[in-house]
């Protein structure tokens, strides 16, 4: 992976985008391959928990839109006592497990309680994000740390988040029509949290 290249994964050749493993369209019975390539998010996302091993060393991890699974296996190898990695996807989780065994880690069914939820680029259209945004936002009522990579797709509420970090993201251009993408690690907000505090804030 070009910012994460402690990480190798099985993928599509760089001169293919999306919609080229699809025979050109998409198919809602068959969701587009998103696991055959390593979008901007997974790999800031991971490039921040190989830099700081502390987010999630020795914690239950839930990876979700897993796709390829590069920031489950981050999460591995920055020490995570268990790592899933769940997707609407069933070929996206296998893709996960086998990076996963092709890189000397293994991912776990299922995670119980996660302590640390992660998301990389799945805010890419406005159906996923109302769908994501539940299961995110439940994962940090309950306690979790909830961490995003997010290269700016338009659909992300960043008012529920705060920057932890910003990477310039090489991409191959037949994917993205760019070179790179500047991509942000964001960590979401205690919205319970929040309102007390303001609430507090008002009192005095």
């Amino acid at each position: 992976m070009p910012l994460v290249p402690e990480i190798s994964l099985f993928l599509a050749v760089p001169h293919l985008g999306l919609f080229d493993l699809t025979g050109g369209g998409f198919h809602s019975d068959q969701p587009p391959p998103f696991w055959a390539f390593a979008w901007a998010g997974g790999q800031a996302l991971a490039r921040y928990l190989l830099d700081h091993p502390e987010v999630v060393a020795g914690r239950r991890v839930l990876d979700v839109a897993s796709g390829s699974g590069l920031v489950a296996i981050a999460a591995a190898r920055a020490g995570a006592a268990q790592v899933a990695a769940v997707d609407v996807d069933p070929e996206a989780v296998a893709a996960a497990h086998r990076n996963a065994k092709a890189n000397g880690v293994a991912l776990a069914q299922d995670v119980p309680r996660p302590e640390v939820v992660l998301a990389g680029d799945a805010f890419y259209s406005a159906r996923v994000a109302e769908q994501i945004m539940p299961v995110l936002r439940t994962a940090r009522q309950q306690g979790a740390s909830v961490l995003v990579g997010e290269p700016g797709r338009g659909y992300f509420p960043e008012r529920s988040f705060d920057r932890l970090a910003r990477y310039s993201v090489p991409v191959p251009k037949a994917l993205e029509d760019v070179e790179t993408l500047v991509t942000s690690v964001w960590e979401m907000r205690n919205t319970m949290l929040s309102a007390a505090n303001k609430l507090y804030a008002a009192c005095i």
